[in-house]
């Protein structure tokens, strides 16, 4: 069974599940919500802190950008915690390379480049991602 909220999501990480694949599983389940309130509730409890700046920090990002994304009506106060900001910048690629961390630097959305967190333009989507609205 996939976390139904982001708050078990990290639950999952704290019982050895890779960040990665708590999060996609997360996300599929977001993705799928059938209404806006049912994504409020998703993200509303507050995650544990992990003790991974980064991880705590990814998902106050995580919380505000599907907020965002999805015109849901208020981020989670809890994502605005500075518990949930970095001190230090953090490209997410592996790869140390200048163009890529550039790219990364000026690609990130706003909900992550201000928390120090650098990563690619669409950072949360999945294969089974949102459908775009029919006109």
């Amino acid at each position: 069974m996939r976390p139904a909220t982001l708050a078990q999501t990290v639950e999952r990480v704290a019982l050895g599940q890779s960040i990665d694949r708590a999060l996609a599983e997360f996300l599929d389940e977001f993705y799928l919500a059938a209404t806006p309130e049912r994504q409020i509730q998703m993200l509303t409890e507050e995650p544990s802190l992990t003790g991974d700046a980064q991880v705590d920090g990814l998902l106050g990002a995580v919380a505000e950008y599907l907020a965002h994304q999805f015109n849901l009506p208020k981020v989670p106060a809890w994502a605005y915690s500075p518990v949930r900001y970095l001190d230090h910048a953090w490209h997410t690629s592996s790869m140390a390379d200048d163009g890529l961390r550039e790219y990364l630097t000026f690609a990130s959305p706003a909900e992550f480049a201000s928390r120090n967190i650098f990563t690619e333009e669409r950072p949360l989507r999945r294969a089974r991602g949102p459908q775009p609205a029919k006109t």
